[in-house]
């Protein structure tokens, strides 16, 4: 039987700007040798060949990753007209090339069909399952797959700059499931060359932003120290869009121990929507991930003893 690992009980969030050149397991496990954390785990992908921000939870924190994943993420990229390579980014073969360059004109005449909800399909290297095996080891195999379209949202999008004929920057805010590699082949071929992305940087994932993110290198120097507190953020951090509700301490115990509250005991407190999703704090203390659903409040995810609004 594997042995559990042992570590700090570490609390919160870290908002890493985690560099090029490594993946985001990688990432995770570096964060685990520096703070000596217990458990953690991280709130959205980023491949190896791109960089920014990459939040990771410690401890009770894991259990609030998937609000994370699926927020609002804002990306920068730059693509490469004239290549179009296996893998839609610069790590593939060159699969075709054109002579094209789009000029500022057709580029910005072409970006508002990719705003909104559009059908995207996935790159043939991806990490979505065909018949149980991941894509991108079937496209190693030789395998010939078909992905299937699937509808993702995109906020905006803007072409940032244009340093050369060959290159183009952009900027977008996208959500859940958007692939920034389908975006770049997508737009190539809409004005009439083929593409792929060159560079690319993930600047927001959802609340986490560039402007408090620390690199890992900086998080190493910190060691195991009281410095670490200063850049561990509360569990709530992945929460702001949910409404709280209160409960008193007999309430909290009966919800810590996985019963469920009738919301007729809590109506002056409850929100007014239906079906929806709250967070049931005691005081200062989170007690459940937790939500309404007909005239019942049912625990998602109960809380050991953590602070609402503070790490600890």
């Amino acid at each position: 039987m594997a042995r559990k690992r042992r570590g700090e009980p570490i609390d919160g969030w870290l908002n890493i700007d985690k560099p090029v050149g490594i993946s985001s397991a990688q990432a995770v496990a570096r964060v685990l040798r520096a703070t000596g954390a217990a458990k953690a785990g991280h709130g959205g992908t980023l491949d190896p060949l791109a960089s920014g921000i990459l939040p990771i939870a410690l401890g009770e924190a894991t259990k609030t990753v998937s609000y994370v994943m699926d927020g609002a993420k804002t990306y920068r990229w730059t693509v490469r007209w004239g290549q179009a390579r296996s893998t839609d980014d610069g790590e593939g073969e060159i699969v075709a090339t054109s002579d094209v360059r789009p000029t500022t004109e057709s580029i910005l005449a072409a970006l508002p069909a990719f705003i909104g909800e559009i059908k995207q399909r996935p790159p043939l290297y991806s990490a979505l399952k065909v018949d149980g095996e991941r894509a991108y080891d079937l496209a190693r195999d030789g395998v010939q797959v078909e992905l299937v379209p699937r509808v993702v949202q995109i906020k905006s999008y803007r072409l940032v700059a244009q340093p050369d004929p060959d290159h183009a920057e952009f900027e977008a805010e996208v959500g859940k499931g958007t692939y920034i590699r389908s975006l770049a082949r997508d737009l190539a071929a809409a004005v009439g060359t083929v593409g792929h992305v060159a560079a690319l940087r993930r600047s927001a994932c959802g609340p986490f932003q560039e402007c408090n993110a620390i690199s890992l290198e900086s998080l190493a120097g910190l060691g195991h120290g009281p410095g670490l507190r200063g850049f561990l953020l509360p569990i709530r951090t992945a929460l702001d869009d949910i409404p709280a509700l209160a409960l008193d301490e007999s309430e909290a115990r009966r919800f810590r121990n996985g019963q469920t509250l009738a919301l007729a005991s809590l109506y002056d407190r409850a929100p007014r929507g239906r079906d929806e999703i709250v967070l049931a704090v005691e005081g200062e203390r989170l007690v459940a991930l937790a939500r309404i659903e007909g005239g019942i409040l049912r625990p998602l995810r109960v809380f050991n003893d953590v602070n609402f609004q503070s790490q600890e």
